[in-house]
Order: C-alpha cells, then sequence, then structure tokens
C-alpha cells in the first residue's frame, strides 16, 4: 500500500478562526471501500444511480488510510453536494487533492441542483479547473470559461506526486470566487460564466475525469458556511517564494518577513540541511546536496510551508 506519510506530516496546516459555520466535514474513514455514492448522501453519481462514481480507496490517503480516487474512467464522475444550496453570501470549499506525477485532474462548480434519483443535468458555472490538461504539462493548471482547456483565463501551478491543499471562495452575490493552492491565492475573481447558465444556487463541486489520464485522489473535505478568516498575521507574514527551481547551488527565499528557520528533507524523510537565517529573503546553499528531489520546510513565525525543490 503506497503512503506518503511524510508529505501529510510536512503539510503543515495553519490555525483559523472561523466567522462561518462547518457545514460538512468528511475524511472518507468511515466508509467500505468501493463506490462511495451508495454510502453517503452528500456524494451523487451523475447517473443518478447508487454504486456509480469514484470510490473509497487505501492506495493514498491525506489523513487515516482512505481517501475518494477519481480515475480516467468516464464512470468515475462524482458530486460533491452543497446540502443547504446557498444562493447569497459567501461559501467556502476545501479539500486536499493528490495528482500523481504525468497525471491529470480536474472539477467544476455546478450552479443549479437536479432532483435526486434522477441523471444530473449539467450547470457547470464559475469556470473549468484543469490539473495537466494535455498530460503533457504536469505541475501546471488552468482555469478556463470554455468548453476545453484550449485556452485558460488564468493559469497557476501545483506540486505534482504530494497532496496539495485547495480551497475555493464563492462569492455568491458578487458570482465570483478565488483560488488557493497550499494558502497562496492562484484564481482571483473568477467569474461564474458559462455559455448561458444562469446562476440558482451554489449545487456541488463535480469532480470529472476530463481524459483517460485523470487520476486525482480527495482527502478531507470541508464545506464553510461563509468565509474562513484567521485570527493571526501569520497567513501573511508566511508568504514568500523560492527560486530558482531547480536550483544549482544557492535557493533564494523572497519573503516579506524574517524566515525563522530551513529545513531540507530527501525524499526518505531525512533532514539533510538545516538553517536558522533569522533575515527578510536568505539565501541557502544546497551545493553540497545531491542530485534529486527536496522538501524544503521554510518557518516564518508560528507559520510553517514546505515546498517541494528539484536540483
Amino acid at each position: 500500500m503506497k503512503k506518503r506519510y511524510l508529505l501529510a506530516l510536512l503539510l503543515s496546516v495553519f490555525s483559523f478562526a472561523s466567522y462561518s459555520q462547518t457545514e460538512l466535514t468528511d475524511d472518507f474513514e468511515s466508509y467500505t471501500l468501493g463506490p462511495i455514492s451508495s454510502q453517503s448522501p452528500h456524494w451523487r453519481s451523475s447517473s443518478g444511480v447508487d454504486g456509480d462514481g469514484a470510490s473509497v480507496v487505501n492506495e493514498e490517503a491525506f489523513s487515516g488510510s482512505q481517501s475518494l480516487y477519481i480515475s480516467g474512467n468516464e464512470f468515475d464522475e462524482i458530486l460533491l453536494l452543497v446540502l443547504s444550496a446557498p444562493t447569497y453570501s459567501v461559501y467556502t470549499i476545501e479539500f486536499f487533492a493528490l495528482i500523481p506525477s504525468g497525471k491529470s485532474g480536474y472539477f467544476n462548480m455546478q450552479a443549479a441542483l437536479t432532483p435526486d434519483g434522477t441523471p444530473w443535468n449539467q450547470a457547470l458555472m464559475g469556470g473549468h479547473v484543469f490539473f495537466n490538461c494535455d498530460g503533457a504539462s504536469g505541475g501546471l493548471g488552468g482555469v478556463t470559461g470554455v468548453i476545453d482547456c484550449s485556452a485558460f483565463d488564468q493559469s497557476f501551478t501545483y506540486p505534482e506526486d504530494q497532496w496539495f491543499k485547495v480551497e475555493c471562495f464563492y462569492d455568491l452575490d458578487a458570482q465570483t470566487w478565488d483560488m488557493y493552492i497550499d494558502y497562496i491565492q492562484v484564481v482571483f475573481d473568477q467569474p461564474f460564466a458559462f455559455g448561458s447558465q444562469v446562476f440558482s444556487e451554489l449545487a456541488a463541486l463535480q469532480f470529472y475525469p476530463a481524459s483517460a489520464n485523470n487520476e486525482m485522489y480527495i482527502d478531507d473535505v470541508t464545506l464553510f458556511k461563509g468565509e474562513i478568516t484567521q485570527s493571526t498575521n501569520d497567513f501573511e507574514a508566511s508568504k514568500f517564494s523560492v527560486f530558482p527551481n531547480p536550483v544549482k547551488d544557492v535557493l533564494n527565499i523572497k519573503s516579506a518577513n524574517a524566515v525563522d528557520n530551513v529545513t531540507v528533507y530527501d525524499i526518505l524523510g531525512k533532514v539533510v540541511l538545516q538553517e536558522n537565517p533569522g533575515t527578510i529573503s536568505p539565501t541557502i546553499n544546497m551545493s553540497d546536496l545531491a542530485t534529486g528531489s527536496y522538501l524544503v520546510k521554510v518557518t516564518i513565525g508560528n507559520a510553517s510551508k514546505t515546498v517541494k525543490v528539484l536540483k
């Protein structure tokens, strides 16, 4: 059974104070392995038939031992229902995702509910979200309001072969939405727009195998009525970027605040380099490290974030 316990451990989660109401959490640990649509009222197959759609597996997990898997099989299409079907204010949906190297993923927002027991009527709005749409652009994704991924309205990057957090903030009054990956905003004010579809309610997220190359795992889903806000300034303080990546000798960390600690792990989880720079935008000398993949954990104040760096 293939696990990524180290990555799950290193991908630190910040502490939030939420002025919102949690409507749903799902970590997939309570289900038996197999199709989820026959086991849960908030996961629904597009066919409307219980037993169709994505399956619970134990091959990968961000937490616990199980997750939801959407393969490249067209029958794996699955809907995460927003049971309250809100029509105004702000709503937040977040989940962890893993897309293996070279594989693809996809989801969209559905803007109208279809009654139970019938095939789902497509009500796509808020754009398609593609990860490695063409199968040859691993780590690259985009959002578009057209039928395919021939042109993106906004593009972004995501980490391959490791768990990453996806947060979608839906402004139902303005009919726009934002998306964050690992706490970094990558989609800004994307409109609810697709063809002639009219917004009725925030009905569901749809996870769909947009190609036979699709291989996407989902875990630790949370739905909030409202907007999540943070209780401290850790989020702003912890924003940083690293370059170049791949790195040859020196890794530059660009930050607005002093970096307290940098710890570099190899793929086996062994600490191979550790520094406590205590300065803004420090540099880390990685020239003595062998060629390969590394996880660089950067700590700023009480917040930490881990990024994958190639050498």
